[in-house]
């Protein structure tokens, strides 16, 4: 009996699938476990495997398609069996049956005038396989072609990475999964594609792409630029006008001598200041006359206009300055974290409490640590094991809010924010509190690289319930930051200042750092913030706290 088989659920998020390709065609034999089609969900491209054997008799979805999850995508049974039933049953449709050909003479009289779009072209009968732009994470709505690997003309394999992309998260490689010529390229380097749009086409050497390109129907013709011409040719008309009057000084007041004079020099009498009666001009005007001097000239004459003054003016040398800017395009990650910043600011209602914390005797163990430690620890990793473990006694501060309810979360996984030139990197530590101080260190160190290098994957920058933003290594003395939703809390952590302290009745030197912590009020209390900072606080200021 035939049976259907359904686009799959390939993640916890996906709700529809696009068939990058097919690996099996109609009247195909498959074996349960063979790889009927590759699946582009909305974390990566997968291999989707059949679960049943039988001869492939139906294809209900083109490559490059998207269709929700439990569509019917394709049918197996016996070879020559009826599946139409079994598409009726899962509520599909047959593909519609051949209709009688009609003779010459109604063909005649349903033959459409000319200039009406021709019938679509047969798309599955192109040698050539659509690149679309892929969906590269679950907040990705298009991406930026950063580098092509390739040029049209290449042979390209298909495992072969044919660009760079440039998403909201990160630069990830776009791998074609088709064999033969790079035959097109739709989008030039530095350009955004949205996803699913096209962006290659790879194929067989000589193919005619251009019906893939319209969707299989002719293009529509190209509009006549006739009238956009004319209105250029009159524009380059006034121009010349104009520039004729401006050149024209036959109009101009001057005595004989002094039209000769300027006609052997090649002076324009319209930029002539004339110094006789009524402006008119004279020799002498067009003897001490320069292009270079004309502004003085006028400044002049206006001079001599203007009645006299008791006071001599002063003359400023002139100074001109030249007026510019760069612009750039925005990358992808700087629109990402504008539109999620904006959500959190003005849909979570912060609030923020600040403590400043004594960290002598932080200063005094690190130096110890860092005798016998494999690595280097860093006051980030202090601070990144003392929230960790400040977060296990206050589950409230490690929350999320999800609108309809509150997620206390039992595990601990901290966001560090890692600055890049485009903007800002949130990679994840999973179950900071179990790790140790060393463990920690390489692992934020490792981050910070990938972060740098725009390796890091959307995995590992997914599923924080706390996140630190660490300014401490610029010397800020304080500051505050935007909730990483959906997150309820974020740490500023600030630099170590050494100022003045009060210890035991007398004033000494000492070290201390402010942290401010930005919470959500919808899920957070000032009480519980004010508690976890006191915990926080304790820990650094007796770090043998954070080994037991």
């Amino acid at each position: 009996m035939a049976e259907v088989v359904k686009m799959p659920k390939m993640s916890d998020t996906m709700t529809e699938g696009v068939l990058a390709k097919w690996h099996k065609k109609v009247g195909d034999q498959v074996k349960s476990g063979d790889v009927l089609a590759e699946v582009e969900t909305d974390k990566a491209t997968m291999d989707f495997e059949s679960f049943q054997d039988g001869t492939l008799l139906y294809i209900g979805v083109e490559e490059g398609a998207a269709v929700p999850v439990d569509s019917v995508i394709a049918v197996l049974g016996k070879e020559g069996e009826d599946y139409k039933a079994a598409l009726e049953a899962e509520g599909g449709s047959a593909p519609a049956e051949k209709k009688e050909e009609k003779p010459a003479e109604e063909k005649k009289e349903e033959s459409k005038p000319a200039g009406e779009s021709k019938p679509k072209v047969d798309l599955s009968s192109i040698p050539a396989a659509v690149i679309r732009m892929p969906l590269l994470s679950d907040t990705m709505t298009e991406g930026v072609i950063n580098k092509w690997n390739f040029k049209v003309g290449d042979k390209v394999k298909a495992d072969d990475s044919l660009a760079d992309v440039e998403t909201d998260k990160a630069t990830m490689e776009v791998v074609g999964y088709e064999e033969g010529t790079l035959l097109y390229i739709g989008v030039k380097e530095g350009e955004a594609a949205k996803v699913n749009d096209i962006i290659a086409i790879v194929g067989k050497e000589g193919t005619d792409i251009q019906p893939l390109l319209d969707g299989g129907a002719d293009a529509a013709p190209a509009t006549e630029s006739k009238e956009e011409a004319k209105p250029e040719a009159k524009e380059e008309t006034a121009t010349a006008t104009a520039s004729a009057t401006n050149d024209d000084d036959s109009r101009v007041k001057a005595s004989p001598l002094a039209r000769k004079i300027a006609k052997d020099k090649g002076i324009n009498l319209n930029e002539v200041k004339g110094s006789a009666d009524g402006g008119r001009i004279v020799k002498k005007d067009v003897e001490g006359f320069t292009p270079s001097t004309k502004e003085v000239q006028e400044a002049a004459t206006k001079e001599a206009a203007a009645p006299a003054k008791a006071e001599k003016a002063i003359s400023l040398p002139t100074y001109t300055g030249e007026e510019k800017f760069t612009e750039k395009p925005v990358t992808q990650m700087r629109k990402a974290i504008g539109r999620r910043l904006s959500e959190s600011l003005f849909t979570a209602p912060h609030f923020f409490v600040t403590m400043s914390i004594d960290m002598d005797a932080a200063i005094a163990a690190r130096a110890k640590m860092n005798d016998i430690a494999p690595v280097k620890i860093s006051f980030n990793d202090l601070v990144l094991k003392a929230c960790a473990v400040a977060l296990k006694q206050h589950p409230v501060i490690n929350s999320a809010w999800l609108g309809d309810k509150i997620r206390f979360n039992e595990h601990v996984h901290i966001g560090v924010a890692v600055a890049v030139d485009e903007g800002l990197l949130v990679p994840v530590v999973k179950f900071a509190d179990g790790k140790s101080l060393s463990h920690l260190s390489v692992e934020v160190k490792e981050f910070a690289k990938k972060a740098k290098d725009k390796k890091l994957q959307p995995n590992e920058m997914e599923g924080s319930t706390f996140t630190i933003s660490n300014l401490g290594m610029f010397g800020v003395d304080e500051f505050t930051a935007i909730i990483n939703t959906p997150n309820s809390c974020i740490l500023a952590v600030s630099g170590i200042q050494a100022v003045p302290v009060v210890k035991n009745g007398a004033v000494v030197p000492g070290n201390v750092m402010k942290v401010t912590l930005s919470s959500d009020h919808r899920t957070v209390d000032g009480a519980s913030a004010a508690a976890f900072l006191q915990t926080l606080k304790a820990l650094l200021e007796e770090p043998v706290r954070l080994l037991i």
